[in-house]
């Protein structure tokens, strides 16, 4: 069995941003919330018509026709970025509009899937240079190989929130200047089987 791993740092950050009517004092209407979270995030960099996405709308229409109350909109959203010190921002200046229900929803990479192959190789490489350490200490030699599996293996390509740790988080309380967030690596790992031929 050879075992391979490999941890990389996160270029693609996906933020979830939930923006409800009552979670403001004055029910500020989702519309105007959602220009003015547009307005920030194209003042940050942000290409809003590539990485803005709208996950899912919602209102508590059914509860309204029991109570009468007032219709509520919920819409979430996602927000691709590509580094910590954006993300801060991110969370500074819609915190500063009022919507504060902002969260990292998950961490991947652009180039995921060449690092889990380059993984999967360490690995099988790692598997054919134990069997000839095995086979010179009884006098042989591996052949070829007859049979490859890839066992129960672990590619952690997506992180939630609890993965990250900040940088300077007095920032957050004592100014509104960006602060940069460090994020837990993504750690890749494979263990390949291999049975050789002795000769």
């Amino acid at each position: 069995v050879g075992k391979s791993e490999m941890e990389i740092a996160p270029d693609l950050i996906y933020i979830k941003v939930n923006i409800n009517e009552k979670d403001t004092k004055n029910k500020v209407p989702v519309t105007e919330l959602e220009k003015s979270m547009v307005s920030a995030l194209e003042k940050l960099g942000i290409d809003v018509s590539k990485d803005l996405l709208i996950k899912d709308i919602s209102s508590n229409f059914k509860y309204y026709l029991l109570t009468k109350n007032d219709i509520l909109l919920t819409k979430e959203y996602q927000i691709l970025v590509r580094d910590g010190k954006i993300a801060s921002q991110i969370f500074i200046e819609l915190e500063k509009i009022g919507i504060s229900n902002v969260s990292i929803d998950r961490l991947d990479h652009s180039k995921i899937e060449q690092f889990r192959r380059e993984v999967k190789i360490n690995a099988i490489t790692a598997a054919k240079s134990k069997a000839e350490s095995l086979a010179q200490a009884i006098n042989q030699t591996i052949g070829r190989a007859i049979y490859i599996q890839e066992l129960d293996n672990i590619a952690n390509v997506n992180r939630a929130s609890n993965s990250i740790s900040i940088r300077g988080s007095s920032a957050i309380y004592g100014s509104n200047a960006p602060i940069d967030i460090d994020f837990e690596k993504i750690k890749i790992e494979f263990s390949i089987l291999c049975r050789f031929e002795l000769k």
